[in-house]
């Protein structure tokens, strides 16, 4: 069952204002899709990866519906907040399995099937993105949420202009800045 954007944002809006049954059904429909992009994220990863898109999304959701109440705008905005902590899972997930392994492999994913981009590199490593993110987050925080949004969120190009309220051509702009400074973060520094 799924459910267009202006429904998604009339279910967050009506929940917003204390419509109880409005918050069921989002809850339904918006584990459903969750549940889909953290299966996609986690087909991406190594077979024997031990974190499961079910556990995954129980973990976002608490950390979505157990902190302060967030004023929802849209649909967008939603999977953006969620693609922020969908993000720091699966990072400190990589993180604490490399703890585990006293820097044994990193967890690896690709950019090229996440988005559909030809990369030089077709694997890197997530703690590799997410600290390459923290970089240019520094230098560039509209084009680390673009990649943010995009990389970890699954959002459209549309919803990201939404989300972050810039016209097409600077999402394009932006991404393409972004990705070609990620790229050069990521590659293998020659010795």
């Amino acid at each position: 069952m799924a459910l267009d954007s202006e429904k998604l944002t009339t279910l967050l809006l009506d929940w917003r204002q204390g419509n109880q049954e409005a918050g069921r059904q989002l809850i339904d429909v918006a584990y459903r899709q969750l549940r889909r992009l953290a299966a996609h994220y986690l087909r991406l990863e190594r077979p024997d990866h031990t974190l499961q898109a079910t556990a995954l999304v129980h973990e976002l959701y608490i950390r979505l519906f157990s902190s302060e109440p967030i004023t929802w705008q849209n649909r967008a905005h939603f999977f953006a907040v969620a693609a922020q902590q969908l993000r720091r899972i699966l990072v400190d997930h990589a993180r604490n399995v490399q703890a585990e392994k006293r820097g044994g492999k990193r967890m690896k994913l690709s950019l090229t099937e996440a988005d559909h981009v030809a990369l030089q590199q077709k694997d890197v490593d997530l703690v590799g993105i997410h600290e390459a993110l923290e970089r240019l987050e520094q230098l560039d925080p509209r084009a680390a949420s673009i990649v943010e949004l995009r990389f970890f969120g699954g959002l459209k190009e549309t919803e990201i202009t939404e989300v972050l309220g810039i016209s097409l051509a600077t999402l394009h702009r932006d991404w393409k800045m972004a990705r070609a400074w990620l790229i050069s973060q990521l590659m293998p520094k020659s010795e």
